[in-house]
C-alpha cells in the first residue's frame, strides 16, 4: 500500500560566505513540519540547496581572483555543515551548478521557445544584480531597488522574453480558486494589488551582459535568468524531462514552498505563469514567511548585524536555537531577534518548566521507589483533569503544524508542560511519601508524571529532535511504539518495568554574564578602611540560618502593587514571607518553586502581614532573579 506523499521545500539558498540565523529560520521550519509528517507515516521528500549562477557571483569571483564554480565550491560545503548542524533532515540538496538540473533547464527553455511563449527581443531597463531583479521605472522605490534599497543599473541588452502577460487572467483565476495558494493573507494581498491588478508585463528571460548561467543551448552567448533557472529547481531535482521521472511523478505538485516574504513575487507570479506554460500543476501553496529582525531591522552582512547561527548553536544548544526561533516569532510574521529573549526563553521554558519537570520527577522515583515503580494503582484527584489535557494537547497540536502555525502549537505543549508541573504541586508527593498507606496513591502520581513526560517528548520531538532521546534516557524508555506520534492516542502506555536513570540537566539554567567590569579609580585610605569594617569574619556567617523552602501558596498583598506574601513549607512548619517580588514574579510562577531563605531573621510585620524570614534572590539592574534549588531536595534542609 503507497504512504501519502509530502512535498516540501525551501528556496534554493545564494552562497553567500556568511549566513545568517535568517536563512536558518525557513529550513529549521521546513524541517519541523517534515519531521513532524514522516512521524504520521507519510512519504516524506524535503529539497533544499543553492542558488548559484548569475551577475552578482560572477562579479565576486572576479573580484577574489577565481572562477565562479570555484568560489562557490568552498561556500556551499559550509551550508551544507551548517544543515547537519541544526539537525536538519533534507532528502536532498540540489545545486544550480548540478549538470543533471543545467540539462533540465535548457530543456525547459527550448520548450518555452519552441511553443511560442518565449520571444527574441531587446531589453531596456533597470536591473538590481544583489536582487537580480528586473524593475520598471515605476516600480522603484526613490530611484532604488524596491526589495533590497539599494543601487540599480540602467541595462540595455538583445534578450529572450517570456510571455508572462499571457497568463494573468489564468493566475488570478487560480488564486480565487485556491484561497490557500498564497499564505499568508498579506503577501497575498501584495501580489495582487502591486503585480497583478496593475498588469504583468513580459519577463526578460536571458542575459548577454555576463557568461555564468545556464546557457541558451540555440543561441550562444546568452545565458537562461537565473531565476528561470532557480525556480525550475524543484521540477529538476523530481527528475522532470530526464530519462527518470519517477520521483517527478511521485512528489508533484508539491505540497508546500516555504520562502522568505522578499521572494515571495517570484514564487506567487513568475513561478506559476511558468508552471501554467509548460502544463504543470502548481504547487498547493507557497508561504512566504517574515523576516528575523534586529532592532536596527534585517540583518545583512552590509549592515554589519548578523546573528551567526553556528556561534549560537555552540553556546546554547541546536535544540534551544530550534524552539527559540519557531516559538518566539509567529511564523506569517517579522519577528525580533534578542539574545536576552533567548536566554530568558531557555531559562523559563526549558530549564525551569520542562527540565525542572523531568528532573524532579525522576528524582522523586528514584527516591521513593528506588527508581522503578510498582505500578499505577489509585486514582485520584487532579488525575483526570491532567490526563484529559495530555489526550487533547496531540490533536491541536497537530491542527496547527498543519497550518504552519509552529509558535501556537508550541504554546499548546507548553500547556501541558505546566499543567504537568502544577500536578505535582496538587498531588504533594513528598507528604504522600511521609506515610505508608498512601504509597498506593503515590506511585500512580508519579506515574501520571512519567506518562505525561513521554506525551511531552513525543510532542516536542519534530521541533527540537535531540532533547527527546535525553528524555526517554531518564524515564527509562527506548525509542520505538511508544515513542511514536499515533501512541498519544492513549494515556497509559508507560511500561512499568522501566527504571527511571537520573542523568544530567537537560536545560541548564544559563548565567548573563557581566563581562569585565571597569576598574575604579583607588580611594582614599578612610574610605578603605570603612570597607574593611564592613566585612563580616566566618563566625559572623556561621549565624545565618540558610534552608531551602518550598512555596505551596502565593498571592499578592492587599494594597500593595510590590508585595507578594507565600505560605513556605520548611520541613514540618510553614510559614508565611513577604517579599516586593510581584514586578518580577506572578504568584502563578511561584507556586511550586524551590527556594532559600534566611529562617532565622527577626519577624516583622509588612502592610500588616507577618513576614518570618527572607528570600534570596540576585538583581542586576531593573532585574531580579530568585535564588532556587534545581535538584529535588526535602524543604527545610540547611544549608551549609
Amino acid at each position: 500500500m503507497n504512504r501519502e506523499t509530502f512535498y516540501i521545500t525551501t528556496p534554493i539558498y545564494y552562497p553567500s560566505d556568511k549566513l545568517h540565523i535568517g536563512h536558518s529560520y525557513t529550513t529549521i521550519a521546513a524541517d519541523t513540519i517534515s519531521r513532524f509528517k514522516r512521524m504520521k507515516g507519510f512519504d516524506v521528500k524535503f529539497l533544499t540547496g543553492t542558488d548559484e549562477h548569475g551577475q552578482k557571483i560572477q562579479r565576486k569571483a572576479e573580484e577574489e581572483g577565481t572562477t565562479p564554480k570555484e568560489y562557490v565550491d568552498h561556500i556551499v560545503e559550509g551550508i551544507k555543515k551548517l544543515w547537519e548542524t541544526l539537525d536538519i533532515s533534507n532528502d536532498q540538496f540540489i545545486r544550480t551548478t548540478d549538470e543533471f538540473h543545467k540539462e533540465a533547464v535548457k530543456k525547459i527553455f527550448k520548450k518555452l521557445y519552441d511553443q511560442g511563449d518565449i520571444y527574441k527581443s531587446h531589453y531596456e531597463g533597470w536591473y538590481c544584480t544583489p536582487c537580480e531583479s528586473f524593475w520598471t521605472e515605476a516600480q522603484l522605490k526613490d530611484g532604488k531597488c524596491p526589495d533590497c534599497e539599494r543601487n540599480v543599473e540602467l541595462t540595455e541588452e538583445e534578450a529572450y522574453f517570456f510571455k508572462m502577460s499571457k497568463y494573468q487572467d489564468r493566475l488570478m483565476k487560480h488564486i480565487e480558486d485556491h484561497p490557500d495558494f498564497i499564505q499568508p493573507q498579506k503577501i497575498k494581498n501584495e501580489m495582487i494589488n502591486n503585480f497583478l491588478k496593475p498588469g504583468l508585463e513580459d519577463l526578460c528571460v536571458s542575459r548577454t551582459s555576463f557568461s555564468w548561467g545556464v546557457p541558451v543551448d540555440f543561441d550562444p552567448g546568452h545565458v537562461v535568468y537565473v531565476w528561470i533557472d532557480a525556480l525550475s529547481n524543484y521540477i529538476t531535482a523530481l527528475g522532470y524531462l530526464s530519462d527518470n521521472d519517477e520521483e517527478y511523478k511521485k512528489y508533484w505538485p508539491a505540497d508546500v514552498h516555504l520562502v522568505g516574504k522578499d521572494i515571495a513575487r517570484f514564487h506567487t507570479i513568475i513561478w506559476p505563469t511558468m508552471l501554467m506554460a509548460l502544463d504543470i500543476p502548481l504547487p498547493k501553496k507557497v508561504f512566504g514567511h517574515g523576516w528575523i529582525l534586529l532592532q536596527g531591522g534585517k540583518m545583512s552582512k552590509s549592515k554589519g548585524n548578523v546573528v551567526d547561527p553556528v556561534i549560537l548553536t555552540q553556546k546554547y544548544g541546536v535544540d534551544a536555537i530550534r524552539y527559540y526561533v519557531l516559538r518566539e516569532l509567529p511564523f506569517g510574521s517579522d519577528g525580533i531577534y534578542s539574545e536576552d529573549n533567548l536566554i530568558n526563553r531557555i531559562n523559563s521554558d526549558l530549564a525551569n518548566d520542562l527540565g525542572n519537570l523531568i528532573s524532579r520527577t525522576v528524582a522523586m522515583v528514584d527516591k521513593y521507589f528506588n527508581g522503578q515503580l510498582p505500578g499505577k494503582q489509585e486514582s485520584g484527584e487532579f488525575d483526570d483533569d491532567l490526563i484529559s489535557l495530555a489526550l487533547e494537547t496531540p490533536i491541536k497540536a497537530e491542527k496547527y503544524i498543519d497550518n504552519l502555525q509552529f509558535s501556537n502549537a508550541l504554546v499548546e505543549i507548553w500547556k501541558l508542560v505546566s499543567r504537568t508541573n502544577k500536578y505535582i504541586d496538587e498531588t504533594t508527593p513528598w507528604i504522600l511519601a511521609k506515610e505508608e498507606e498512601k504509597k498506593s496513591r503515590l506511585a500512580t502520581v508519579l506515574y501520571n508524571l512519567l506518562e505525561s513526560i513521554r506525551f511531552i517528548s513525543i510532542l516536542i520531538t519534530p521541533f527540537m529532535p535531540n532533547t527527546p532521546k535525553a528524555i526517554w534516557e531518564q524515564i527509562g524508555i527506548e525509542e520505538g511504539d511508544i515513542t511514536t506520534w499515533d501512541s498519544l492516542e492513549e494515556f497509559g502506555q508507560y511500561p512499568i518495568t522501566s527504571k527511571v536513570q537520573k542523568g544530567k540537566v537537560i536545560f541548564p539554567r544559563i548565567d548573563i554574564e557581566e563581562g569585565e567590569r571597569p576598574k575604579k579609580k583607588q580611594k582614599e585610605k578612610k574610605v578603605e578602611e570603612k570597607n574593611q569594617e564592613e566585612y563580616i569574619t566566618i563566625e559572623d556567617f556561621a549565624k545565618i540560618d540558610f534552608r531551602t523552602a518550598k512555596v505551596l501558596k502565593a498571592e499578592k498583598v492587599e494594597g500593595a502593587d510590590k508585595l507578594i506574601k507565600m505560605q513556605l513549607e520548611m520541613g514540618n512548619e510553614i510559614r508565611q514571607v513577604v517579599s516586593g517580588i510581584a514586578q518580577f514574579y506572578s504568584p502563578e510562577e511561584l507556586v511550586g518553586k524551590n527556594l532559600i531563605v534566611v529562617a532565622n531573621l527577626k519577624p516583622i510585620k509588612i502592610r500588616g502581614e507577618e513576614s518570618k524570614g527572607m528570600i534570596l534572590a540576585a538583581s542586576k539592574g531593573k532585574k531580579l532573579t530568585l535564588v532556587t534549588i534545581e535538584e529535588d531536595m526535602d524543604s527545610g534542609t540547611k544549608i551549609s
